[in-house]
């Protein structure tokens, strides 16, 4: 089960197809649904401020879609990449804030 701040190649199903996420949920506990939620990846950048751009040395040169929030079964995880920085995940984290008015 993926943990927060951890990257992920996801299979997100034949429309968005396989591609990385960061987990940005908790983890869940007995009683409540086995989701993970997740922002992905995304190489097609269009300069919105709902995307966070930082290098990330096992990532092609892209962005965290922040406007692509879901949550996700763990089956769809298929390989851990790596682990985002504490200053890399607090950018996430921020631009989440951004996005959903918290």
């Amino acid at each position: 089960m993926g943990k927060r701040g951890e990257v992920w190649q996801l299979d997100f199903g034949i429309v968005q197809k396989v591609r990385p996420a960061v987990v940005v949920s908790v983890p869940y506990q007995d009683s409540d649904r086995a989701l993970i939620t997740v922002v992905p990846h995304t190489t097609a950048v269009r300069g919105s401020c709902f995307e966070v751009a930082f290098p990330v040395r096992f990532l092609e040169s892209g962005a965290f879609l922040l406007q692509g929030l879901v949550s996700i079964p763990p089956s769809f995880l298929v390989r851990r990449l790596g682990v985002l920085s504490a200053e890399q995940l607090a950018v996430v984290e921020a631009g989440l804030r951004q996005w959903l008015g918290l």
